[in-house]
C-alpha cells in the first residue's frame, strides 16, 4: 500500500509564502526612500536574493507589488476606524480617540503610513487608484457610523459621505504630520496632537449647526 507525502508541496507553498514576503518586505524597506515609479524590481530581488524572474511568480510588475503593498498598509487600519466608531459618540471622546489611535498607528508602522502618504499622488496609476478606492471604503464606513449619531438627523447621504471623506481627509493629514514629528520636522507630536484635536473639534462644530445654514 503506497502513501503520497504531502510534505513537498506543503514545503513548496511555505517557501512561495516566505519568497513572496521577502520580496514585499524589501520593496517596502526601499521605498523609504524612494517613490514606486524609481524603483526596479531588480533591485527588490538583489535585496531578497532572488533572481529577476522568480518576481514574476509573485506579482505581475512593481504596480501589482505596490497594490499588495497598499491592502497591507490600509487593511488593518479598518480595525483602527471601527474601533473609534464603536465607542460612545461623546464628541470629546471621540475626538481623543481618534487622535490617540492615529498617533498610535503611526508609531508601530511608519513605513507603511509614509508609503501611502507618498504615493496617494505617486506615479504608479494603479497604486493611487489603490489607495483612493481604500480610503473611499474609510469614508463610507465613517460615514455610515456618524449618520447614526443624533446630531446626523436630517442630514441627506451626500452631505454624511462629504463629512466622512473629511474625517478621512484630516486622518490621512494627521498621520503625515506625525510622522514629520517623528523624523524632527515641523512641530512635534505633542504638538501635533493639539493641532488635529482642534481640526476635529471645528468640524465638530461646524457639522452641529450645518443644517441651520
Amino acid at each position: 500500500m503506497s502513501h503520497t507525502s504531502t510534505s513537498a508541496p506543503t514545503s513548496r507553498e511555505a517557501q512561495k509564502a516566505r519568497t513572496r514576503r521577502s520580496l514585499l518586505d524589501a520593496g517596502l524597506r526601499l521605498l523609504e526612500h524612494q517613490s514606486l515609479s524609481s524603483l526596479g524590481l531588480r533591485e527588490v530581488t538583489r535585496v531578497v536574493g532572488v533572481a529577476p524572474a522568480a518576481f514574476y511568480r509573485h506579482f505581475r510588475d512593481m504596480g501589482d507589488l505596490g497594490v499588495a503593498l497598499v491592502e497591507e498598509s490600509l487593511g488593518s487600519l479598518h480595525g483602527v476606524v471601527q474601533e473609534i466608531l464603536a465607542g460612545p459618540d461623546d464628541e470629546a471622546a471621540r475626538i481623543e480617540r481618534t487622535v490617540s489611535a492615529i498617533a498610535r498607528y503611526v508609531r508601530e508602522h511608519p513605513t507603511h503610513i509614509r508609503f501611502v502618504v507618498r504615493e496617494r499622488h505617486g506615479g504608479v496609476p494603479a497604486v493611487r487608484a489603490a489607495i483612493g478606492a481604500e480610503l473611499d471604503r474609510f469614508a463610507e464606513e465613517v460615514a455610515t457610523a456618524l449618520a447614526a449619531d443624533e446630531v446626523s438627523e436630517g442630514w441627506s447621504e451626500r452631505d454624511m459621505r462629504m463629512l466622512g471623506e473629511l474625517f478621512v481627509d484630516h486622518m490621512v493629514m494627521t498621520a503625515s504630520a506625525f510622522l514629520d514629528a517623528a523624523l524632527g520636522e515641523g512641530p512635534d507630536e505633542a504638538s501635533v496632537a493639539r493641532t488635529a484635536r482642534r481640526r476635529l473639534q471645528l468640524i465638530s462644530t461646524g457639522r452641529r449647526h450645518w443644517l441651520e445654514g
